[in-house]
């Protein structure tokens, strides 16, 4: 019976049927509650967050947004899903950008920054039954007292995470139902003890606390051994658990799910890789529900993990998305099943390689979910997975106890057809006939299959979005916008510090409306980020082009800003990322470098610039070389630039520290 892996031995009781059956007859499986029934379904997620991977979404104009959303979100039509879990934005680096925090500082509170507020919304609007999450990935500097750690002071944490989830009830109407704890470090038990206490302590007792979102281990011990722990923590996570589970964890009797898995670029074979985990992190872990990191690839494909969204929206320029294949495989379980299902005991591996799930919502309704992939078309990015066979076979399913008089199920099937580079994903075959409370399969490799009493699934479809096309050579924004629908700037995609639409009340002159970057100090992040805050923005194949900006330190004589191009990292490799970068500073000084560091000088000398005061910085690149001008004139030229050939544009500061940018433009050849 070659399953690939090992069970977990208290995993393998739950299947002792219908393990016995298939040692008698490896090709034939029971579907029975008889015996009564396994664990109950919490259903199947998305994350957006843990680095702005749906920063790009919200600059889709409509109606693509609105199609983007439904293939998420809309029942019944694509992913459909159960789950959205966003971050709570830290400000910090924390994989392929920032997201700003609702307390940028001790004393300030602001509900309406990001976007995760109108995407929970969104989701909401499609499926007001969807289970909404958050969980902090990074914290705001203020939040450690001058420590990279926000534990030291667990009142305080609390206090800022569950001020989150009251505004977002205040100011968006938005149910938050659980909160996640996590760090590099685990978990720390007096915070969540703390957490418990806080959020009873503001009438949020429905809250349920998921920790330590991350691993399984030390938190699945530390429960056992403190029943005080046990009673606040509802759910253990695990982040790419590789389908299995410990021992400790099983025995606390908590929901145990993979809070965050996938992870995977999603081509056909990562489409393989979210079949064989939505099977096998129930059937081998006892796992309810499955996460996926990220949602929806909406950040610069050349940033850490690009396309590994269950869909891909990274080109809000032109309107372009695509469905990707992870969209369609979860539709095999999200359309019909629901959170409050519950999985059959009779659930396992098939003799030849593949695995099925049965669920029933208790009233007779039955879904079976049959993958059949194959080792090297279901690898995912982690862990490692071991060896295993599938190969074609007859399977026959004999339905028992209260499904024994099912007559017909309706089937829907995936052929991911890897050799002819055909697939054909979520069809609707013919009903399939139940004769005396049995049918066979014929499963082929590297399949998903649907078996349901629920009719009321569908493929749902538009007409295709417009072509992909690259960012605009020629591009301009004035930031000229009284009310933003979102605090970011449209394509601006934060790499360390945060820039916000910023509305000066006090200078109505022609640069009223700008975009400031509001970070003092660095916020707590496990991820690494660097000592100058950055945006980018723009295509990262531009090799020659010409960016300008008005830019207004804030900083008098350490104030720094500047413009680059030829970007050439991002995301968690920010700090090393290498461009030509033109630096003006509150001292009187400029500076031309090759590295975001400062430390790769290729010109410098007297700029007469000053803090308070709007200069006009220009930088354009041809070839190998590079020229500057300062408010209309020269200041440098012919700097030799011989790497990167190419990259984003962006604009920055010299530390954390406030600045502004004004009047922003491109042109690129």
């Amino acid at each position: 019976f070659d399953i690939g892996m090992e069970w977990p031995v208290a995993v393998l009781a739950v299947w002792s049927v219908t393990s016995a059956l298939s040692l008698c007859s490896p090709n034939y499986y029971v579907l029975d509650d008889g015996a009564g029934l396994g664990r109950v379904f919490d259903g199947v997620g998305g994350l957006s967050g843990g680095g702005a991977t749906s920063r790009l979404l919200v600059n889709y104009e409509e109606p693509y947004r609105g199609q983007i959303l439904d293939y998420l979100f809309k029942p019944n039509f694509g992913a459909s899903l159960h789950i959205l879990k966003v971050e709570i934005g830290g400000d910090a680096q924390t994989t392929d950008g920032t997201e700003p925090s609702h307390m940028h500082y001790e004393n300030d509170e602001n509900y309406f920054r990001g976007y995760e507020w109108w995407l929970m919304k969104e989701a909401k609007k499609r499926n007001p039954n969807i289970t909404l999450i958050g969980l902090p990935w990074a914290f705001p500097g203020w939040v450690g007292h001058g420590k990279n750690w926000p534990y030291d002071f667990p009142d305080i944490t609390a206090a800022y995470v569950v001020n989150w989830i009251l505004g977002a009830k205040q100011y968006h109407d938005l149910d938050i139902q659980y909160v996640g704890i996590w760090n590099e470090r685990n978990y720390d038990s007096k915070y969540i003890k703390m957490l418990r206490y806080t959020l009873d302590k503001n009438d949020l007792e429905g809250v349920r606390i998921i920790a330590s979102d991350n691993l399984w281990e030390p938190i699945a011990l530390s429960l056992l051994l403190d029943p005080e722990l046990s009673t606040a923590v509802d759910v253990i996570g695990a982040h790419y658990p590789g389908t299995t589970t410990v021992p400790d964890a099983l025995k606390t009797q908590k929901a145990l799910w993979s809070s965050e898995d996938y992870s995977t670029f999603n081509d056909e074979v990562g489409g393989g890789c979210w079949a064989r985990i939505l099977n096998q992190n129930y059937i081998n872990g006892l796992m309810t529900a499955t996460i996926s990191w990220n949602l929806v690839a909406s950040y610069y494909d050349k940033l850490p993990f690009g396309r590994d969204g269950l869909m891909t929206a990274e080109e809000p320029w032109s309107g372009n998305y695509v469905v990707e294949s992870p969209i369609w495989i979860t539709a095999h379980t999200t359309q019909f099943t629901q959170p409050g299902w519950t999985y059959l005991q009779t659930v396992g591996h098939l003799a030849q390689g593949g695995s099925y799930v049965s669920l029933t919502d208790g009233k007779g309704n039955l879904t079976v979910v049959i993958e059949t992939m194959t080792h090297n078309h279901s690898v995912c990015v982690r862990p490692p997975l071991p060896k295993f066979n599938v190969t074609s076979q007859n399977a026959t399913f004999q339905l028992k106890g209260s499904f024994v008089s099912i007559k017909e199920l309706h089937v829907w099937r995936s052929q991911f057809n890897f050799k002819t580079k055909k697939p054909v994903f979520f069809e609707k075959q013919t009903p399939l006939t139940v004769m005396n409370g049995s049918f066979t399969l014929n499963l082929a490799e590297d399949e998903v299959y649907t078996l349901t009493t629920i009719t009321t699934g569908q493929k749902g479809s538009y007409p295709d979005p417009p072509p992909s096309a690259c960012f605009p050579k020629v591009y301009k924004d004035d930031f000229n916008v009284r009310n933003p629908p979102f605090s970011e700037a449209p394509d601006f995609a934060d790499q360390t510090g945060v820039f916000e639409y910023y509305n000066n009340l006090t200078d109505p002159g022609p640069h009223t409306f700008t975009l400031r970057q509001v970070l003092t100090e660095r916020p707590i992040t496990w991820a690494t980020d660097a000592d100058q805050t950055i945006s980018v923005i723009g295509d990262y194949e531009w090799e020659n082009l010409t960016v300008t900006c008005d830019v207004f330190m804030e900083s008098v004589r350490t104030g720094g800003v500047f413009i680059a191009a030829r970007v050439d990292k991002g995301g968690q490799s920010i700090r090393s990322t290498n461009g030509i970068f033109f630096w003006v500073f509150a001292d009187g000084t400029y500076k031309v470098t090759n590295d975001l560091a400062g430390q790769a000088v290729l010109a410098e000398g007297q700029s007469g610039t000053r803090a308070y005061g709007w200069h006009t910085l220009s930088l354009t690149v041809t070839g190998p070389l590079a020229s500057g001008m300062l408010n209309g004139y020269p200041l440098w030229k012919n700097a030799v630039v011989l790497n990167p050939k190419n990259g984003w544009a962006a604009i920055g500061t010299h530390s954390f520290e406030l600045a502004q940018f004004d009047n922003f433009a491109i042109v690129a050849q």
